[in-house]
């Protein structure tokens, strides 16, 4: 980002290259699906949220979320996009040595579970990922949960090779049409439960590498709130 705005470009333009960021038709209705079936979803990423916030707003599903977890952002009093890590490692390490030092999602999901439990709810949960970085929390799933690799990526190989790691049901995914099909397969399944008691909403932690829910946890405190960024003219 110092580097874009040392090369003159603004705000605006990140933006309306943010908004022309490719996404399979059948994303946003897989996402509207799962809300509608009464998922609480979730966003855990490794982006940061300024990115999050504006590609989901330009879609039109960023109320569908009930919480994003990803690195903190703003814009500062010179119009320059500032991103902090999630986990202060120059503070304390998250001592966990398969994530990358700003953000351990093993954790984040572990939190996310103690507050479910707290709240004396039964839920599943269905977790999406490609990346590496996804496979910590796969470890954290339970066996009535659900895990949904994207086939050739990082985390497809890594739970391929620790399959006996792995206590959830493993669903792959090859592009968002399959993701919608095996996604709503999966909620259906857990159909009679929601709608025999509400405490059995499944719960769904997205990765997109994609918003702003509550600040995490141990996230940097009181960082400046993101300055709006208008439209550009039409002209």
């Amino acid at each position: 980002m110092s580097e874009l705005h040392s090369q003159g470009k603004s705000m605006e333009q990140i933006v309306q290259v943010l908004k022309r960021t490719p996404m399979h038709p059948h994303i946003v209705p897989a996402i509207e699906a799962a809300y509608s079936l009464g998922c609480d979803l979730k966003i855990v990423s490794d982006a940061n949220i300024f990115f999050i916030r504006t590609i989901l707003e330009h879609h039109g599903v960023s109320d569908r979320f009930s919480e994003i977890i990803a690195n903190p952002s703003f814009v500062d009093e010179e119009g320059r996009l500032r991103i902090f890590p999630y986990h202060d490692y120059l503070k304390s390490s998250h001592e966990c040595n398969l994530c990358p030092p700003n953000m351990c999602k093993g954790k984040i999901i572990e939190r996310i579970q103690k507050c479910v439990a707290e709240e004396g709810k039964s839920k599943k949960f269905i977790y999406l990922g490609d990346g590496s970085g996804d496979f910590c929390p796969s470890l954290r799933l339970k066996d009535t949960d659900s895990l949904m690799p994207r086939k050739d990526f990082a985390l497809c190989d890594l739970v391929s090779k620790n399959s006996n790691s792995i206590k959830a049901e493993v669903h792959g995914w090859v592009d968002g049409d399959e993701l919608m099909q095996v996604l709503l397969r999966i909620i259906n399944s857990h159909h009679p439960a929601i709608k025999s008691s509400e405490d059995s909403t499944p719960t769904m932690a997205v990765d997109c590498k994609k918003m702003a829910g509550p600040t995490p946890m141990d996230a940097p405190k009181n960082l400046p709130q993101a300055i709006p960024v208008p439209p550009l003219n039409s002209s």
